[in-house]
């Protein structure tokens, strides 16, 4: 066996992709309300993931690439149920009852999750007194806004929807973060758009049957659907999934994951700025200081990494073993 040495990516394209997944995914979370004023919210999933997967795969199989691999799919499967049927799950389904850019602020702690489930680098990332400062920090955020998202609902009447949708919020980011982590690290080496088109197909086809849940089919007409809805249903098969999710994927290929998760920054405010200026929706200063704490612990968490000198970013060489 021998070890093939593989440059890093060009730094054009890493810029492209991480551009991509801060902006385009930043915009997802007003696309998809849009989309649920005509879909609900598990058929427009399996739409979304399925038409998507399928687009994708027979592009990747057309170029010749090797799509149907047991060890590519499997863990592919897995990590699609954990971060696009469960996670992304519980966003459109929140997004009937929580204004877009509340969600997206809640679920801004993604990067707290990822070093607390990234066992492999423990030494690295609590050797770092900023680490551990902007964990605590970022739950003290999470839980500024769960508290003041709770006091608002009991001002209101109790609404056992939004509380159980605020507590999806909280764990939600667990389930990203795990999902990822798992792709990364049982990567086989299958390139990024294969990796994806799998995770979307296996998410999609785990919607539909948690359509009957819901009892979603009974009510759902084709010809009821504005033309408003399916447009954003387009937005986020092909911006929000095959372009924004690919990107990601990839990038967790070729860059520390912790960089990667840094997408949070940028999407919250994305999706505020979204909402509030084209869905007439309104953010409490409250929310913003919750916000400003959340990404405060995000650039404590990795201001260790940002330096040069740091153990994950001396690795410029990504290697493979060929026989």
């Amino acid at each position: 066996m021998k070890t093939t040495a593989i440059n890093k990516p060009a730094t054009l394209l890493v810029f492209v992709a991480f551009a991509t997944v801060y902006v385009v995914w930043g915009s997802t979370y007003f696309f998809i309300q849009m989309a649920l004023h005509g879909l609900p919210p598990m058929i427009m999933g399996a739409m979304r993931f399925i038409a998507a997967g399928l687009i994708l795969l027979t592009w990747r199989y057309l170029k010749g690439e090797k799509v149907f691999d047991k060890a590519t799919m499997r863990t592919s499967a897995i990590s699609g149920l954990l971060t696009l049927f469960v996670a992304n799950g519980i966003v459109i389904w929140v997004e009937k009852f929580i204004p877009s850019a509340m969600v997206a602020i809640m679920v801004s702690a993604n990067p707290i999750w990822f070093v607390i489930l990234d066992k492999p680098n423990w030494k690295v990332n609590f050797k770092s007194s900023t680490t551990i400062a902007g964990l605590v920090v970022g739950f003290g955020g999470v839980l500024l806004l769960f508290g003041e998202a709770f006091m608002r609902s009991l001002s209101v009447g109790l609404d056992t929807m939004h509380i159980i949708g605020l507590l999806l919020l909280v764990i939600n980011p667990i389930f990203w973060a795990g999902g990822s982590l798992y792709s990364k690290r049982f990567a086989t080496g299958a390139p990024a758009g294969v990796n994806t088109g799998w995770q979307m197909i296996v998410a999609g086809i785990a919607f539909i049957p948690s359509g009957f849940i819901g009892n979603e089919y009974a009510a759902f007409h084709f010809s009821a659907v504005p033309l408003q809805a399916w447009l954003a249903l387009v937005y986020l098969i092909f911006f929000g999934s095959i372009a924004a999710f690919s990107a990601y994927v990839w990038l967790l290929q070729v860059r520390p994951a912790t960089q990667v998760s840094t997408h949070s920054y940028v999407n919250p405010v994305i999706a505020v700025l979204l909402g509030v200026l084209f869905a007439g929706e309104t953010i409490s200063w409250l929310q913003v200081i919750g916000l400003g704490i959340i990404l405060l612990s995000l650039l404590l968490v990795n201001l260790s990494k940002y330096s040069l000198g740091s153990p994950v970013f001396r690795k410029n060489t990504v290697y493979l073993c060929t026989r």
